[in-house]
């Protein structure tokens, strides 16, 4: 019996592997399936992906061009899954140069009408062509008669000319996926390293074919990747850079071009980092445009006629380069107007203004060069890659060995100070000579913010009072950066729904003068912060300041928690006993930490004759919480929930 039980699950695996997944067609049994298997939770699932990406040779441009076919169906279990109806495929679409294209789209919606399988086919009325930005558009496919348990097939291609780039092959998604087949076919003219990317990885198995390009006969590696019951890695889980970065996957890094059989030449690309850094300053858009000064020359005069000190210098030019040239919203590592044409424009992406602050920099005699990074959303360069990198920045460095590092695109850096997005672990300086070396990015000092509330309770047990809140580095860079455009009115609204009380007084101090931090003063009342049960008043101490959720809900987490930086948030509260009440119980104090000094939390609620005093700290020393934390950090959220959440007990007297 247990013989034919193994023989039978093992057909059944093998059945599910070898399913022919022809499109057009789908199964009875896709279109009942209720839930995914594997995740019951899941909104979606492809139940089949496949990739084929393969060179095609164009006589009539003597070259190679690459196209990458895609076919993904797709089941959607839930209302929620209805989102993957809609696909979005991003193209390189410059305003100048060569485009990729996207064509051959095909698709079908498939459902179950009273026990017969329909399907509806993707109209071309449905395929709409939308412009990013200057450098990409965007082909939108809805997908029609979407129903809770239908299932969907979409098939295109993708054609590029950029035949020494191939996209990333990416295991997983945030739906899981019932099977893979991924299949590259690259002509052995082309070196690749491939690297794998994540946590989850997939077998890859080498072959070889033959192809010929008029009487050139080549071989062609065919790297193929199979696998099944691929978990999601979904996007809902708190304090992570970018998802997408540890999702599995595979990347492809050109290393050498042999041409040379073909009558071409031979060209070999970055295998170390020091080979990465050399070629990125050798391009014309990077190393060359530190040399331009002629167009910041009577400036710069103006600037050092009064700035003396290294210090009072690097300020001066930081502010000057922060003024005089905005950011356009685009990130690189080289220029895309050129700093001349930017200064003159006043408008361009980071690598236009931060080499120009670099050169600016080394004219007044500071020792500044710039740091090549990978902001957050684009993931970490684990090995030698120059499309790793996709940002700069600028460095000056002092005699006593100190540094400091500059984003002159934020509106609201400081020095040591830069944004969010380019806090992501190391950077690399790259010299005149174009040395380079790595640089810690992310700052040592506490984002910090300290709410100081003081209220009063009245006889109708309306708790009024004012709130001081302050702000401080990477904190008073975020709200200056999300608040600072906003009209008042929706900054009041948001803050009186997401904290139950109405403002009557609203102030804002040091939103433009970035040397200080910011103050918020808020006057405040509120009907829902006591809870009135059988003559005895329940109030929690940090009143709206009291944390109710753990973040932390998986039972384990492979990829680290990443605050962007250590933080430090402090609350101190009074609350001023109502007449005719006494303290019956308050919460018991609790100082607990992290192992290795990662982070602590203490709190203490106190009483002194007519006052109640709360306060607590919440502060992590470091801006990187690595996987091997996770259950100690979840409980220690825990305990921090489960303090905040305990009232004090007022009675009358």
């Amino acid at each position: 019996m247990k013989k034919s039980t193994l023989i039978l699950l093992l057909l059944c695996q093998f059945t599910l592997f070898s399913q022919d997944y022809k499109f057009g067609k789908v199964s009875k049994e896709e279109l009942e399936e209720k839930f995914y298997p594997l995740d019951s939770t899941a909104d979606a699932a492809y139940l089949y992906r496949s990739r084929r990406t393969y060179y095609d040779f164009i006589r009539q441009k003597g070259d190679f061009q690459l196209i990458t076919e895609i076919y993904e169906r797709i089941k959607i279990y839930t209302k929620e899954g209805f989102e993957k109806a809609t696909k979005s495929i991003a193209f390189y679409d410059p305003e100048n140069g060569e485009q990729e294209s996207v064509g051959a789209i095909k698709g079908y919606t498939h459902t179950l009408v009273n026990g017969k399988i329909e399907k509806e086919k993707l109209n071309k009325k449905s395929i709409f062509r939308e412009n990013k930005n200057k450098y990409t558009s965007i082909k939108k496919i809805t997908m029609p008669n979407v129903k809770e348990g239908c299932v969907i097939e979409i098939k295109y291609k993708l054609f590029s000319p950029y035949s020494r780039s191939i996209d990333e092959l990416r295991f997983q998604y945030e739906i899981p996926i019932k099977k893979l087949n991924y299949q590259i076919e690259i002509p052995e003219f082309y070196i690749f390293n491939k690297r794998s990317k994540g946590y989850y990885f997939v077998k890859m198995n080498q072959s070889s074919k033959s192809g010929s390009v008029g009487s050139t006969n080549f071989s062609i590696n065919v790297f193929t990747f199979k696998d099944k019951d691929i978990p999601a890695v979904r996007n809902d889980e708190p304090y992570v850079s970018s998802v997408y970065n540890y999702r599995g996957g595979m990347k492809f890094e050109l290393t050498q071009i042999d041409f040379l059989s073909l009558g071409g030449d031979l060209k070999t690309f970055s295998n170390t980092w020091e080979d990465v850094s050399k070629q990125i300053f050798k391009s014309s858009r990077f190393g060359s445009e530190l040399n331009k000064s002629n167009y910041y020359k009577e400036d710069l005069e103006k600037i050092v006629a009064v700035a003396k000190t290294p210090p009072q210098k690097l300020s001066a030019i930081f502010q000057f380069v922060k003024s005089k040239v905005k950011w356009n919203g685009y990130s690189s590592k080289y220029t895309d107007k050129g700093v001349r044409r930017a200064f003159k424009e006043r408008v361009g992406n980071v690598a236009d203004i931060n080499l120009m602050l670099t050169s600016m920099l080394r004219s007044a005699g500071l020792n500044a060069n710039p740091v090549i990074l990978s902001t957050r959303s684009n993931g970490f360069p684990v090995f030698p890659t120059i499309d790793g990198f996709n940002y700069v920045i600028s460095m000056v460095e002092f005699d006593n060995g100190a540094y400091v590092l500059l984003d002159a695109s934020e509106e609201f850096s400081l020095p040591n100070v830069l944004p969010q997005r380019a806090l992501n672990w190391n950077g690399r300086k790259v010299t005149k000579e174009g040395i380079s070396s790595w640089v810690k990015l992310n700052s040592s000092k506490h984002a910090t913010e300290e709410n100081h509330v003081i209220t009063k309770i009245s006889e109708d047990l309306i708790v009024k009072g004012l709130i001081r809140t302050k702000y401080n580095n990477l904190n008073a860079l975020n709200f200056r950066k999300n608040n600072n455009h906003i009209k008042e009115e929706s900054i009041i609204s948001k803050l009186e729904e997401t904290n139950s009380y109405e403002i009557e007084d609203f102030k804002v101090l040091n939103k433009t003068n970035l040397a200080k931090p910011i103050i918020r003063n808020i006057k405040f009342s509120s009907e829902d912060l006591i809870e009135d049960v059988n003559g005895k008043l329940y109030i929690e101490p940090l009143l709206f300041l009291t944390q109710h959720n753990n973040p932390f809900k998986l039972e384990e987490r492979k990829f680290p928690v990443d605050f962007s930086a250590p933080w430090k948030d402090k609350n101190i509260v009074t609350i001023e006993i109502p007449k005719g009440y006494k303290v019956e119980k308050i919460p018991e104090p609790l100082g607990i930490g992290l192992p290795d000094r990662l982070g602590l939390f203490r709190y203490q609620v106190t009483q002194k004759g007519n006052k109640i005093n709360a306060m607590s700290v919440l502060q992590f020393n470091t801006g990187m919480i690595a996987p091997q934390y996770y259950a100690a950090l979840k409980d220690f959220y825990g305990q921090l929930v489960k303090k905040e959440s305990e009232k004090i007990v007022l009675v009358k007297m």
